[in-house]
C-alpha cells in the first residue's frame, strides 16, 4: 500500500458529516439554562420518559426576521440553541425574506450543503464552483436549488414583491461566513487588501468603515 493511500485513508474520517446518532434522539437536559452551541456535546440527553412532542416542534420562522435596511434582507437560522430538539439529528434550517431588490450577499457554509426551496416570489440564485464559474438562474415558487458545501453562494429578488425561501443543511452547525464582513470587517492588514483587490487607501477606508464592526480587535 502507498505512502499516499496511507494518508488518505488516515484523513477520511476527518472530512465526514456530521456523525450519524446512536440513539432516537437526544433532547439536551440544560437544566435552567440556555442550550449553548460549543457546549452540545457536554450535555446529558433528556430522560426519553421525559421528553414530550413539543420537543421536537418549533414555530419561530412564523414569520420574517428583522429586514436590514442595507440589503433588504431578513434570515433566520435554526440549529439546536434556538431547537434542541435537533441535536444529534445532522441538520438545520432557515427562513430567508427578500424585500423587492433585496440580497443575501455572497456568503457560505463551511460544514454543511444548502438546499434552499422557494415558497414565494423569483429570486435569482447561484453558486460560484472552485474553477470559478457561476451556476445561477432564477427559481421561482416550488422549486429547489442546491448550494454544494463549502461554496459562495447567493440570492436577489427579482420580483416586485417579497420573496421567502426555506432553507436546509444537512449538519447541526453549518457555520456561515460572510464574504465581505469577512473580507473588510475582520481586520486583515490594509497592505493586503490594497494590493489583492486593487484599491486605494480612500476606496478600502470606505469599504472598511461599512463592514468593521465597532469593537473590533485587530491584530497587530
Amino acid at each position: 500500500m502507498t505512502t499516499s493511500l496511507l494518508l488518505f485513508l488516515f484523513f477520511l474520517p476527518l472530512v465526514k458529516p456530521d456523525s450519524d446518532p446512536v440513539q432516537d434522539f437526544c433532547v439536551p437536559d440544560t437544566g435552567s439554562s440556555p442550550v449553548e452551541l460549543t457546549k452540545l456535546s457536554s450535555y446529558p440527553c433528556k430522560n426519553p420518559t421525559n421528553v414530550t412532542a413539543g420537543d421536537f416542534v418549533f414555530s419561530g420562522i412564523l414569520s420574517p426576521g428583522n429586514f436590514s435596511a442595507e440589503t433588504g434582507f431578513a434570515g433566520i437560522s435554526v440549529n439546536p440553541v434556538q431547537f434542541p430538539g435537533l441535536n444529534t439529528l445532522g441538520m438545520s434550517f432557515a427562513r430567508a425574506d427578500f424585500q423587492p431588490g433585496g440580497v443575501n450577499p455572497p456568503h457560505y457554509h463551511p460544514r454543511a450543503t444548502e438546499t434552499a426551496l422557494v415558497l414565494s416570489g423569483k429570486v435569482y440564485s447561484g453558486f460560484v464552483d472552485s474553477t470559478g464559474r457561476v451556476h445561477a438562474r432564477v427559481i421561482e415558487k416550488g422549486e429547489v436549488m442546491v448550494f454544494p458545501k463549502g461554496m459562495v453562494h447567493f440570492q436577489l429578488n427579482v420580483g416586485k414583491s417579497m420573496a421567502t425561501i426555506y432553507g436546509s443543511f444537512n449538519s447541526q452547525n453549518p457555520g456561515l461566513i460572510r464574504i465581505p464582513v469577512t473580507v473588510f470587517g475582520s481586520g486583515i492588514r490594509d497592505a493586503v487588501l490594497e494590493k489583492a483587490f486593487g484599491l486605494t487607501e480612500e476606496e478600502l477606508e470606505k469599504l472598511k468603515k461599512r463592514f468593521e464592526p465597532k469593537d473590533l480587535v485587530v491584530d497587530d
